[in-house]
């Protein structure tokens, strides 16, 4: 939780592979001192004072209307099995000639097997307009090379198969290789 900041009792049974129901309930019942949780369905959990205490996590995370990104986030990080490389919120810079053709983006998690960079978006509730602007920036920070000589593969997860298509037509566009998935890709 401290790497995820968010995650649902599936995702927790998933990643430290719980098996049952039952086994992940048991686990997280003698953990209850340390988290809380978030009743929506299905519970979601997150590290309360004494669990950040415990694991020495500064970052302090509440009940938010942003709690579905992170869950969305956590989808993809499980389906490309726990990547130890993986970092949340990675903000990328190139500098231009000039300091107003200096490009920045900050990708929702990135990590890197080899020389490969995986960069990862999540639209829950993003216009399509920002999603334009930041794969036009992406698109530019490819071309300068600075995920290195070779370009980054990008991962996005959406709400809706009409979003998907939006999404996928975009990158096309830019020239970038992207996979677009669902949520109801991974039975959410």
């Amino acid at each position: 939780m401290k790497k995820l900041d968010f995650l649902t009792r599936g995702q927790i049974q998933s990643i430290h592979k719980l098996k049952s129901d039952r086994n992940a309930q048991r686990v997280l019942k003698q953990m209850e001192e340390y988290l809380n949780v978030i009743r929506s369905g299905e519970n979601i959990y997150y590290l309360n004072a004494a669990g950040r205490s415990l694991v020495n996590c500064d970052k302090v995370r509440k009940s938010t209307g942003n709690v579905q990104h992170y869950i969305m986030r956590n989808y993809l990080y499980i389906a490309y099995s726990c990547p130890q490389s993986w970092d949340n919120e990675i903000r990328i810079t190139s500098e231009g000639k000039s300091k107003k053709d200096t490009v920045t983006c900050v990708a929702d998690a990135v990590f890197k097997r080899g020389d490969f960079y995986t960069v990862i978006e999540v639209d829950n509730t993003q216009t399509m307009k920002k999603n334009q602007v930041k794969i036009q920036k992406y698109r530019t920070l490819k071309d300068r090379f600075t995920f290195g000589p070779v370009a980054p593969k990008f991962i996005w997860i959406t709400t809706t198969e009409n979003r998907r298509k939006e999404l996928i037509k975009l990158n096309e566009d830019k020239g970038l290789v992207a996979e677009v998935f669902t949520l109801t890709d991974f039975n959410a």
